[in-house]
């Protein structure tokens, strides 16, 4: 007798089941009657299922064989509707569902994410054209590209290994830097966009702030400088990031060396009550203030020569930290984490932990 284990099971299901939904996706764009395209609900169904039964028989050939069924069938659904639609959204859907059969087969789990974020993006197309299209300058799309490949492509290939020689600083650290900046530049002008200055400067300065106080206060007032009205509101975000920086501090401090946290926690709640309330009174002051800022007059997204300069005076922080502490020692540590502390507090919260339990 036959026994099939109830992971196989689970497998075919989950590739029905993300045929069918990705099918039913694309069989309402798929139009009637002779012009109509060539895959739908039923044809994405079997092809799912035709990558789960190819990975479930042993060896390469089924999925070979299944393989090259699935691209000759995109050729000659292409050849037909190309005249129509030149778009290739429909025959890469129909490729990537064939693959997502033979990983539920495996990960059953993980092809019905790919499938839902797949059947997601698929949906999406209105939305993405008309944000990408009618929302978007060249600008803006051209500053997302660079900075994606900032943080995707060059951040990943800079070396892990400090080079100078207190072992204090590598380029990737300089690097990650330089992308926080870059990162809180963009949050505030998406803000801006979105909720306006009085309320979005607010919000991106509190989120920034649990990343980087030091650069997202920079951050602000370079945008209160160069755009023209959101003074108040810069302020506001960037009284903003210092509430965020005692909640991460006792964070940091919890995993570094609780016993510092226990006799610190009083003045991190005291911390935590007066930045909220000198952040509060800017942001009423914002709330109050004239009309917001014109689009127009946003500027760019971010600006790279300003990211790194704000990278490199936190790291000349950094280094001059370090060569204290090994310079004057014990004593010269207290002035190394105050140095360090001008870079970024919560590197500096991180070094008074560690030497806190290395006694």
């Amino acid at each position: 007798m036959l026994v099939v284990s109830n992971a196989t099971l689970a497998g075919f299901a989950v590739a029905l089941g993300v045929g069918l939904l990705v099918g039913a996706e694309r069989e309402r764009r798929k139009g009637e009657g002779p012009a109509r395209a060539a895959f739908g609900v039923r044809s994405f169904a079997a092809v799912t299922l035709l990558g789960a039964v190819a990975a479930s028989l042993e060896g390469l050939a089924p999925f070979a064989f299944g393989g090259f069924a699935v691209i000759a069938l995109v050729v000659a659904g292409y050849l037909r509707s190309s005249r129509d639609d030149p778009g290739l959204t429909t025959e890469t859907a129909w490729c990537l569902c064939y693959l997502l059969g033979v990983v539920a087969m495996s990960d059953a789990r993980l092809a019905a994410g790919l499938g839902a974020l797949l059947a997601l993006v698929l949906v999406s197309r209105p939305w993405l054209h008309g944000f990408l299209r009618n929302r978007l300058s060249e600008t803006e799309v051209l500053d997302a590209i660079l900075l994606a490949a900032a943080a995707l492509i060059a951040l990943p290939l800079l070396p892990a290994r400090a080079v100078d020689p207190w072992g204090a600083l590598s380029p990737q650290t300089v690097g990650r830097i330089t992308v926080i900046v870059l990162l809180v530049n963009a949050a505030g002008y998406v803000a801006l966009r979105l909720l306006g200055a009085r309320i979005g400067l607010a919000l991106a300065g509190l989120f920034g702030g649990f990343v980087s106080s030091t650069a997202t206060i920079a951050s602000m007032g370079r945008r209160a400088r160069s755009t023209a009205g959101p003074q108040l509101a810069a302020v506001a975000g960037a009284a903003m990031s210092a509430v965020a920086t005692p909640f991460l501090l006792m964070a940091i401090l919890a995993v570094t060396h609780p016993p510092l946290l226990a006799r610190l926690l009083p003045g991190l709640i005291a911390a935590v009550a007066a930045s909220a309330s000198y952040a509060l009174i800017f942001v009423r002051r914002a709330a109050h203030a004239g009309p917001g800022v014109n689009p127009d007059q946003l500027g760019r997204v971010f600006e790279l020569r300003y990211a790194v300069s704000v990278a490199s005076l936190m790291a000349g922080a950094v280094l001059l930290g370090a060569w204290l502490t090994e310079r004057f020692g014990g004593a010269g540590a207290v002035f190394g984490i105050t140095a360090t502390g001008l870079a970024d507090v919560h590197a500096a919260a991180a070094l008074a932990g560690a030497l806190a339990r290395a006694g």
